[in-house]
């Protein structure tokens, strides 16, 4: 890898504008770090701003390693501009980027490929929200979860557990977000399991079970405060639900034509059956993101886990 990238300037893309901003710019320095460490001493950090596309060609960035959450970074636009420009850029394409922020059109995937996901119904701010609790109530049973069509990190997401909590959380999310899932809330297991390399060479590496204490779920607090979530590696679920999420998280990364890396989020119902929720294209790579804990429970350090981050610049 350090032949292959001899001779050329790496940018790490991090930082952004969307609301997972801060995330992205402790995930960014993370990987810039262990790019140095690793011996790629032509490393450079860029801020993303509006101004990216002049920013990249002022540093004269060969290699573009996308560090960014959220919109702008993880949904296919910077991956655009970057194949608009010649610029070989890490994970993702256009395409896999653009599903994996979709919440709705994920889950239209998976129902094809008959991967087991919550029933949900999706609403627009051209929706009456009165007609949309009442469809609601007729394909779904209290408690729901509402999201965001496409936000992560758990913004936005909100438990709901009776009709007047939905009409608030709906008119809410609706003004904020445009579009929303209310989506089958599953009493289960909150599990996740990353995904390494490309195509045929791509593996899960060891699940991660997540129990959260003091929050009613995994929200953005839990997910990057210490102390908020124990995590437990391997997952402890049964061996045939362990191997169903990885099955079906790796038919999944690979219907997408996902690359390099990702983290696909999944609960566990107390039978043992397994309801994929999303997919991550650039998973978090701060010191309590998932990812990386799972991948050295594996072996495989940190830094490694940045060089196939680095390696699907190539692929």
């Amino acid at each position: 890898m350090i032949r292959e990238a001899q001779g050329k300037k790496i940018g790490v893309l991090y930082g952004g504008w969307s609301s997972e901003r801060d995330v992205s710019l402790r995930s960014g320095r993370n990987v810039y770090e262990a790019l140095l460490k690793l011996g790629y001493k032509d490393t450079i950090l860029i801020d993303v701003k509006r101004s990216v596309a002049e920013d990249l060609k002022r540093e004269g960035i060969d290699i573009a390693v996308i560090m960014l959450h959220g919109k702008g970074g993880e949904d296919g636009s910077i991956q655009g501009l970057l194949e608009v420009l010649g610029i070989p850029y890490t994970g993702s394409r256009v395409l896999a980027s653009s599903i994996g922020m979709d919440k709705f059109i994920t889950k239209q995937i998976l129902k094809s490929l008959k991967i087991p996901t919550p029933r949900a119904v999706f609403a627009t701010n051209n929706d009456n929200i009165y007609e949309k609790v009442k469809e609601v109530e007729e394909k779904l049973i209290y408690p729901v979860i509402v999201k965001p069509r496409s936000e992560g990190s758990s913004v936005g997401i909100h438990i709901v557990r009776d009709r007047d909590e939905l009409l608030s959380k709906l008119e809410e999310n609706i003004n904020l977000y445009g579009h929303i899932l209310i989506e089958q809330f599953i009493e289960g297991q909150a599990v996740t399991v990353g995904i390494l390399g490309t195509g045929k060479k791509a593996f899960c590496v060891p699940s991660l079970e997540l129990r959260v204490k003091g929050r009613a779920f995994y929200d953005y607090v839990a997910k990057y405060t210490k102390g908020y979530t124990e995590f437990i590696i391997p997952a402890e679920i049964p061996e045939h639900s362990d191997k169903k999420l990885k099955e079906y998280a790796l038919k999944f990364y690979n219907a997408i034509e996902g690359r390099g890396f990702s983290r696909v989020d999944a609960v566990v119902d107390e039978k043992g059956e397994v309801y994929i929720l999303e997919i991550n294209t650039i998973p978090g790579m701060t010191d309590l993101s998932d990812l990386p804990k799972e991948a050295e429970k594996m072996g495989i350090s940190y830094e490694e886990v940045a060089e196939y981050i680095l390696r699907s610049a190539f692929e």
